[in-house]
């Protein structure tokens, strides 16, 4: 019985996480955070080299990233200037990886009632990536350069855990990789140091369950559809 329940837990935190993209003001204690990032760095790593570096980011310190990451995507003649140091996407989409972003995208659009020609409604959706959602807490995630592919692939269990420990608490979290092109400023704005390089940042705080696009579900291939079974 025992051993049922913990299955039960431990599913239901991995199965309960989404992407939430509103968050309510009500802020995370200190002693939350620091526990939820001691309990994700027991995620395993290549001869325990654990590779993550975490800046966290709340009140004044997160409004002043915002304000300037913001402030230069409006400006389309800077957006410009900003571009990412690593390919997170495929430089060229093929199916079925294309049909579920593109699903994705406007199955959130259609639940905000943006339509394919209202382009400033989509960039404006886009922008609140930089505002971490309105959430309390704002992750950004940084690496040595000096550490290869492998260390990306243990960083990735190291978020993964992040967000599931974040559901253990109640909490929740959104993911974002938006925040790369705006490397430079980010390192400008946080001191990071020239030897790291940014992974990506991460929404924490407390779901906002008024809000529509809180409830976008996204669909899952089936075990049959990503397994072969060998014997």
């Amino acid at each position: 019985m025992i051993a049922s329940q913990q299955q039960e837990i431990v599913d239901a935190a991995i199965i309960s996480r989404r992407s939430i993209r509103a968050f309510l003001p009500t802020p995370v204690p200190r002693e939350d955070i620091e526990r939820i990032l001691d309990v994700a760095a027991h995620a395993p790593s290549g001869s325990n080299t654990q590779p993550w570096k975490v800046y966290v980011l709340t009140g004044q310190a997160k409004e002043r990233l915002s304000d300037a990451i913001t402030a230069a995507y409006a400006d389309p003649v800077q957006a410009r200037e900003h571009t990412e140091e690593y390919a997170y996407y495929p430089r060229e989409w093929v199916s079925p990886y294309v049909d579920r972003r593109r699903k994705v995208g406007w199955d959130l659009y259609a639940l905000l009632g943006l339509t394919r020609d209202n382009k400033a409604g989509m960039a404006a959706q886009h922008a609140r990536n930089y505002r971490f959602f309105d959430a309390p807490v704002g992750l950004i995630f940084t690496i040595d350069r000096v550490m290869d592919q492998g260390s990306w692939l243990d960083y990735g269990m190291f978020l993964e855990n992040i967000m599931i420990a974040a559901r253990g608490r109640g909490l929740d979290t959104c993911p974002q990789a938006a925040f790369t092109q705006f490397h430079r400023i980010i390192e400008q704005q946080l001191g990071i140091p020239g030897n790291e390089m940014l992974v990506c940042g991460m929404a924490l705080g407390f779901a906002d369950r008024s809000k529509i696009e809180n409830s976008l579900i996204t669909e899952r291939e089936p075990v049959s559809g990503f397994t072969r079974f060998l014997e």
